[in-house]
């Protein structure tokens, strides 16, 4: 097979993809123990469930492909969730260190749907109609946690900035100066 076969290309896709996942399960949990909101931290648990389920299904598609289901290393998962490690290892707290965490789960989101946007079209043009359903039912998947999270961002990005308006408050009734 030619290497600059789309065929081949979506198989490396997939592998990519599979990679990305696997370094999700193992991120995850680290994700639920850091977020001091109980809802947040449910969802983590609840996408984990489905990140599972994620890879289960490539390794249904690499299956009917007659492929090994191995990944690639995930060059760009493996910097989100480098950067969502630093995210946690800063000296936030409560409400702010959701906020933090919930900005580097989005990326991740975000990272995710345009990887499975990119492989169902791609199976669509293949004609791999049996690998279609699969990719489609991730990719809602995936949206729907993004959604729930800005959902979560909205009350917790609100708390966040609520402490910091009372720290303020605390400081004198002179506001601090930002820099432009």
């Amino acid at each position: 097979m030619l290497k600059d076969s789309l065929r081949q290309l979506y198989i490396n896709e997939l592998k990519d993809l599979y990679n990305a996942e696997t370094q999700l399960v193992k991120a995850l949990p680290k994700m639920a123990k850091a977020s001091s909101n109980a809802e947040l931290r449910q969802g983590f648990e609840e996408h984990l469930r489905q990140t599972s389920e994620h890879v289960s299904r490539l390794e249904q598609i690499f299956d009917m492909l007659g492929e090994k289901a191995t990944g690639k290393k995930c060059l760009g998962m493996d910097g989100l969730v480098k950067e969502g490690a630093e995210v946690m290892s800063e000296d936030y707290e409560g409400a702010v260190m959701d906020a933090a965490i919930i900005g580097a789960a989005q990326r991740v989101e975000h990272y995710e749907i345009a990887g499975y946007g990119t492989v169902r079209t791609f199976a669509e043009i293949l004609g791999e109609n049996e690998h279609i359903s699969l990719l489609e039912q991730t990719l809602e998947e995936e949206k729907q946690t993004d959604e729930q999270l800005t959902r979560l961002a909205e009350e917790i990005n609100s708390q966040a900035a609520q402490g910091e308006q009372e720290e303020e408050g605390h400081r004198g009734s002179r506001p601090r100066k930002r820099a432009a």
